[in-house]
């Protein structure tokens, strides 16, 4: 199995970074869809495309996106044997958080279905840059391991 790991391991981390790529893009792009969603009439065709835009968004980009990152990121922590290193400890908090908040998108985009506003448009404009912050953090850590 080590053999096979160690001959996929640039595939394997290259397949991981191009899979964060697409569930930031779609972390960036949903809450995004929310704003414009908000703004439209409730009930009318705009809302209903709106709807079936975030759908789209989550349950081929998103939700797809994310399970491969899981997937691909343990695979390469076992490979690299780093579950005792301090900054794999707290990217894997930033992961952890990171993935909560896609949960709590999703039961966002289900209230926005039923016809429900709970939050501002500068709110969900604010809640946007959570991803961006996040990812920011991941990178430092993976690449400069300050700890």
């Amino acid at each position: 199995m080590t053999e096979v790991l160690t001959l996929a391991y640039p595939w394997l981390r290259a397949a991981h970074i191009i899979f964060v790529i697409f569930w930031m893009a779609g972390l960036f792009m949903l809450p995004r869809f929310f704003v414009y969603h908000q703004e439209a009439p409730e009930g009318s065709e705009e809302a209903s495309r709106w709807i079936e835009r975030e759908d789209k968004l989550a349950t081929i980009i998103l939700n797809p996106s994310m399970l491969i990152v899981w997937v691909l990121g343990l695979t390469l922590a076992y490979y690299l044997n780093i579950w005792s290193q301090p900054w794999f400890h707290a990217k894997l908090f930033f992961v952890i958080a990171l993935s909560g908040y896609q949960g709590w998108l999703m039961a966002y985009r289900k209230k926005l279905a039923r016809g429900e506003r709970p939050l501002s448009g500068k709110r969900l404009r604010m809640l946007n840059e959570v991803p961006g912050i996040a990812v920011a953090v991941i990178v430092i850590l993976v690449i400069v391991r300050p700890f």
